[in-house]
């Protein structure tokens, strides 16, 4: 009886430990996130999973599981960079995660002119690199000329837009003081800071983190990552350690 009561203990203090050291890493470290849209389409697919780093940003509420209010506002900040691409949470419920680009600093000015993107009144130059590619835009596919864009500060990154252009222009967004402004690379399918009243600017404190690299991917189109029988064409193996830029 005394032996059994002692494993009982020793295993249980064993998978507290166990739990204490994934929190520390998941909330301070690196955390794993599933693409399930195809609002980053052709740079991150569905079925991707991805690493996050924590402290690329510092840290707020939301570096932690269920959003504690440990902290009120940011601590160890270190300000994003424009191109990055972020995991945060959406301004509408600070509860839900989205991975998009950051495009607009605090203070910048963003606008959509001819279908053209605009930052602080300047265009932002981008060349096409194909007019015959076919992406995905949620369950269908769409028809759509891939561009690479170079940001202000020589970033560069690709992009796709509908070949009609249907997102001509738009409003001026002045992104305010502590917030950013952020798309999905698939511009024609992607609710991201364009929309206001679901995403819209995103306060600093919503950060969660900056998605590094892709570890594995599965396209869940083909079947379960359990058929391992069928993996030649469900696994992109060629995605496994690829850098998000």
């Amino acid at each position: 009886m005394i032996l059994n009561k002692k494993f009982f203990v020793d295993n249980t203090k064993t998978l507290i430990y166990a739990l204490a050291i994934a929190i520390i890493i998941r909330s301070l470290l690196i955390q794993p996130f599933y693409i399930p849209s195809s609002s980053m389409e052709p740079n991150l697919l569905v079925g991707d999973r991805l690493f996050v780093t924590k402290y690329s940003y510092g840290y707020s509420k939301h570096s932690f599981p269920f959003s504690p209010p440990i902290f009120k506002n940011r601590i160890l900040f270190q300000k994003p960079s424009r191109g990055d691409v972020v995991v945060f949470k959406t301004p509408a419920d600070n509860r839900t995660d989205y991975i998009k680009r950051l495009i607009g600093l605090p203070g910048d000015q963003i606008q959509f002119i001819d279908a053209n993107l605009y930052i602080n009144n300047s265009e932002v130059f981008k060349s096409r690199i194909s007019k015959k590619d076919k992406i995905f835009c949620g369950n269908n596919i769409i028809d759509v000329f891939t561009f690479e864009e170079l940001l202000p500060n020589k970033k560069k990154h690709v992009t796709v837009y509908l070949k009609d252009f249907s997102y001509d222009n738009s409003d001026l967004f002045i992104v305010p003081e502590d917030h950013y402004f952020f798309l999905g690379d698939n511009r024609d399918c992607s609710k991201d800071s364009r929309f206001l009243t679901s995403v819209g600017y995103v306060h600093k404190n919503n950060l969660v983190g900056k998605a590094q690299f892709i570890f594995f991917s599965s396209d869940i189109s083909e079947g379960s990552i359990f058929s391992f029988w069928n993996w030649k064409k469900i696994v992109r193996f060629d995605r496994f350690f690829k850098k998000i830029n």
